[in-house]
């Protein structure tokens, strides 16, 4: 009697750990087919934006611009970098055939050695961007975008601009670049192009950092004059980069964002408008 209970219970551990077996088999089976699946997804919103960059570097005209901006802020020392940058040709786009593509065009950036040249969009949140490209189709790499907070008619204190940190470096993938020291070492890297249907601008880095997650450096406007200078202090002291700008709290920001980690970090690159012109119609 007893070796038959003795039996019994050795042949249900058996099937127990059979059990176990295929369950855990079974989890890795889907596991590993999600994975893949999300991996196949991966390469697909990759091509397809890369088809959409394609297209619009050959509707968008991309030009320099030599002739005469509008100095902004000028720096008092001759010496200063300021007088180097404002001497730069302004860059701009054929603003009507990307309205076309999409009526979300609001701007159009560039940045030297990186592969950032995109239009900017804009709409009525900071989420829709996130997960749909240029053309709206829906895309895990989602797009270039400005926080729906600012207005590129009259500038707000700080104009921020999003972007995914996409590992083949498309959107604002690149942007790592400029926490490199080949990047940091050239000097002509530390502007920003920024393109409206309405103005030419050009912008002057002063500071480059990674930080975790926040608000405080993405704040769009400052109730007082005292609370900018605190910000404007701020985010200067947390430049770990080559760049260097005298800033003021009379000067407007421009704040590129994007996704360093997993885990919440985030690459900042932030500059100071120099020079501005009036696009001819």
């Amino acid at each position: 009697m007893e070796k038959e209970e003795t039996k019994k219970k050795i042949v249900k551990k058996k099937r127990l750990r059979s059990k176990a077996f295929w369950i855990l088999l079974t989890i890795f089976l889907c596991i590993l087919i999600f994975s893949f699946y999300k991996i196949a997804e991966w390469y697909k919103d990759n091509i397809r934006i890369k088809d959409i960059t394609d297209d619009i570097k050959d509707i968008s005209d991309i030009k320099k611009n030599k002739d005469d901006g509008e100095l902004v802020n000028p720096d008092s020392n001759k010496e200063s970098d300021y007088w180097y940058y404002v001497g730069l040709p302004f860059y701009e786009v054929d603003f009507d055939e990307l309205l076309k593509k999409n009526k979300d065009t609001v701007a159009f950036i560039h940045m030297e050695n990186t592969n950032i040249n995109y239009p900017v969009v804009k709409t009525s949140d900071n989420k829709y961007y996130l997960n749909h490209a240029f053309d709206k189709s829906r895309n895990s790499a989602g797009w270039v975008f400005m926080d729906y907070r600012n207005n590129l008619e009259g500038l707000s204190d700080n104009t921020v601009i999003y972007g995914h940190g996409r590992l083949d470096k498309t959107v604002f993938g690149s942007l790592k670049n400029t926490l490199t020291k080949s990047w940091q070492s050239n000097k002509d890297n530390y502007v920003i192009w920024l393109s409206t249907p309405k103005e030419n601008m050009l912008f002057q880095i002063f500071s480059i950092y990674t930080i975790q997650s926040e608000s405080y450096y993405i704040t769009t406007s400052f109730d007082t004059t005292e609370s900018k200078k605190n910000w404007i202090d701020e985010m200067q002291k947390r430049n770990t980069s080559l760049a260097y700008a005298p800033v003021s709290v009379n000067d407007n920001i421009l704040t590129l964002s994007t996704c360093q980690n997993n885990e919440g970090g985030r690459i900042v690159v932030q500059a100071k408008l120099i020079k501005k012109q009036t696009r001819k119609k």
